[in-house]
């Protein structure tokens, strides 16, 4: 066989191997395709309004705030509860939340209430890029977008493959340490939500024994100073009521001294009436004890006033006495919320960055002579509780939470031999020994 054919039939075997490879990379699964506007780990902005037309203006709520939808598609609101996103967008949980609101509190009419998105959950890149790692998600995110936030395809470097060994090993050796310290953050958080009087530490395995006793006291030291926090603040608003249960009783004594003052100065002036229509008393003296009823009267008027005031002040100490470990419990809530989904982000991190870690040990230098590259994509996604991935092209539109993976397959040119050495060429079975 001549030069030239084994050239042509060299070309033809790398072109349908780039055109297959090309093919598998433009495949895309639509299960993996469509996906809810509110997906889990997306952080929202919940406001609620209600219009008061004794002030002429919108009042906003304490119920809003930012929140967290959870792994399951979920997010706790206080008052309402638990609500399930599933396939709801933002005007349609919007409308969900005023409606429970409604029906739960027995407005006459439903509150304003608006949704709106703050954070959409991360993407990762790995594999052959230049800088792999975290990247802000938006909406339109293509694979090959993404390929160029992380710098592009990875170019041969004196660093070799154990450079980048090294790396994901100090990547697994963080995002352990990282873990750590979100697990003892949840489990400081659900004592404050339990009311546990000691953080309940699950103990860790192959860990730095002094780093994990540094996150831990750490923790305690944030736990007890937030109990103290609310303490005094309870403590004061109780004082503050005791004091105002003083000083009714203060005033009911009064109030009894007032009213004993004017049934004297009532006989004092019915006897006083009778003596001026007999003409023995003049009339300026009746006219005086008049005067003094009068004030008698108002003065315990005055009394009662400030005894409804003070019963009024009382109701709003107790209010916001409850109001704070109620507050207390919802921020707490929305801090674990907000945890757990880091936590998950975390672990998917970690899974990601130890599968590949194992694949570029597991690698072998490859001995043929190498040709043209060629670039394909993978994404890693989590859809109902599972992890799934598939083969993306460079238009592929990327979701929150994705893990972009990069592989840079070179195609290898085979060298035919000559017919005369054929026969010299070992047995399948000895070439596969």
């Amino acid at each position: 066989m001549s030069a030239s054919c084994r050239t042509c039939r060299n070309f033809l075997r790398n072109l349908s191997f780039a055109a297959a490879l090309a093919v598998v990379g433009a495949v895309s699964t639509p299960a993996w395709a469509d996906a809810p506007e509110l997906g889990p780990r997306t952080k929202i902005r919940l406001t609620i309004m209600q219009w008061m037309p004794t002030k002429g203006e919108y009042v906003p709520w304490a119920l809003g705030g930012e929140f967290v939808i959870s792994e399951a598609g979920a997010i706790s609101v206080p008052v309402i509860g638990t609500v399930t996103i599933g396939n709801l967008d933002k005007a349609g949980l919007a409308a969900e939340i005023a409606k429970r609101l409604q029906s739960k509190i027995g407005l006459v009419e439903a509150p304003q209430t608006t949704v709106e998105i703050v954070e959409y959950p991360p993407v990762y890149v790995v594999g052959d890029v230049t800088t792999p790692g975290e990247y802000k998600f938006r909406p339109g995110l293509t694979t090959l977008q993404a390929l160029a936030m992380s710098g592009g395809e990875l170019r041969e470097t004196g660093s070799g493959p154990a450079h980048d060994n090294i790396t994901l090993v100090g990547e697994l050796r963080g995002t352990d340490n990282a873990l750590l310290r979100s697990n003892a953050r949840i489990a400081r958080l659900e004592a404050e939500l339990s009311g546990a009087r000691e953080i309940d530490f699950a103990p860790p395995l192959n860990a730095d024994a002094r780093l994990v006793a540094k996150i831990q006291d750490q923790e305690r030291i944030i736990f007890s100073t937030r109990a103290n926090v609310l303490a005094r603040q309870s403590k004061s608003l109780s004082e503050l009521r005791d004091l105002l249960n003083q000083e009714i009783r203060v005033l009911e004594e009064k109030v009894k001294a007032s009213e004993a003052s004017i049934e004297t100065a009532e006989r004092e002036l019915k006897g006083v009436r009778t003596l001026v229509e007999r003409g023995v008393a003049v009339a300026s003296r009746q006219s005086d004890l008049e005067r003094e009823l009068a004030s008698d009267r108002a003065g315990r008027l005055d009394f009662v006033t400030a005894i409804m005031r003070a019963r009024q002040n009382i109701s709003e100490t107790t209010r916001s006495l409850e109001g704070l470990y109620d507050n207390r419990q919802a921020e707490v809530a929305s801090e674990l919320q907000s945890e757990q989904a880091t936590l998950e982000q975390l672990k998917l991190k970690r899974a990601t960055t130890e599968r590949l870690l194992l694949d570029k040990l597991s690698a072998t230098e490859d001995s043929v002579q190498r040709g043209g590259e060629v670039t394909s994509f993978v994404i890693i996604r989590r859809a109902d509780g599972k992890i799934g991935e598939f083969p993306a092209s460079e238009t592929t539109a990327l979701m929150p939470g994705d893990v972009i993976k990069v592989v840079l397959r070179r195609m290898a040119i085979m060298s035919e031999q000559p017919t005369s050495s054929r026969s010299t060429d070992p047995q399948p079975s000895q070439a596969s020994q």
